[in-house]
């Protein structure tokens, strides 16, 4: 076990209808700290669930999960220690519409975390200003557009002060012009070395931002390497026929 990897999956299964269904099926792959990987393919390849078991948030069928070199799968593994190290970005912002901007992003911290309430509340101000959202902590969600939402989405996770950001296709719900702005962000944090795993069809993205490609189709890591590898040369024919029909 290399210390510089942070997760590590080791034939990963997700079975559903008795195993009928493979939605992973031998899933083997490797993060390292610092590094971006922009996972995409085809829906229905199994992208999402991929990332949703890195946290357990699906449970896979079998395999091991190794986070900091703890096997999460293990029934007696301290999952909500680890979920606190792992940030989640969902397509849906998953924001609680009573609650205020503020309110949203210092829940988790002070409950989890045990900060206090100032503590909690200047953090959670300068991560809004640095997404250029400063004047929106007394707002709700509903008064902010997609692009925001996804935005706050991103802060609140970072308030935890995650290890990892996981994100699970955060543009696809965003209506076309509010997506770069949710992108900026996460070039930003990449930039400065946070540890992304990225699902995402937003290939401009992975080119510029990723340290590692990987394509998935039909529950299975297909192929994978640098940006430049898989989108200038691919060497799988399936691979190859994706990029045709999205590039």
């Amino acid at each position: 076990m290399s210390d510089n990897f942070i997760i590590q999956t080791k034939d990963v299964q997700k079975h559903y209808n008795g195993g009928e269904i493979k939605a992973l099926d031998g899933v083997n792959a490797s993060v390292r700290r610092g590094e971006v990987v922009v996972v995409i393919g085809p829906s229905g390849s199994g992208k999402s669930t991929f990332l949703r078991c890195l946290n357990l948030l699906e449970v896979p069928t079998g395999g091991q999960i190794l986070f900091e070199g703890t096997d999460i799968t293990d029934k007696n593994a301290n999952i909500n220690l680890h979920r606190q190290k792992m940030g989640m970005v969902f397509q849906h912002f998953n924001l609680f519409p009573h609650m205020t901007i503020l309110k949203n992003m210092t829940l988790a911290p002070m409950k989890l975390l045990n900060k206090s309430q100032s503590d909690a509340e200047a953090q959670a101000r300068t991560l809004l200003e640095r997404v250029g959202l400063g004047d929106r902590a007394g707002a709700y969600p509903s008064q902010l557009s997609g692009g925001q939402k996804q935005r706050i989405a991103i802060v609140r996770a970072l308030c935890m002060d995650p290890e990892v950001m996981l994100f699970d296709e955060p543009t696809s719900a965003l209506d076309p012009e509010m997506v770069g702005e949710v992108l900026e962000v996460m070039k930003e944090l990449a930039r400065e070395g946070m540890t992304m795993v990225v699902v995402t069809h937003e290939m401009g993205f992975a080119r510029e931002m990723a340290d590692r490609v990987i394509f998935m189709a039909d529950g299975k890591i297909v192929e994978e390497g640098t940006p430049e590898e898989i989108f200038s040369a691919p060497k799988q024919p399936r691979t190859r026929d994706f990029l045709a029909k999205v590039l």
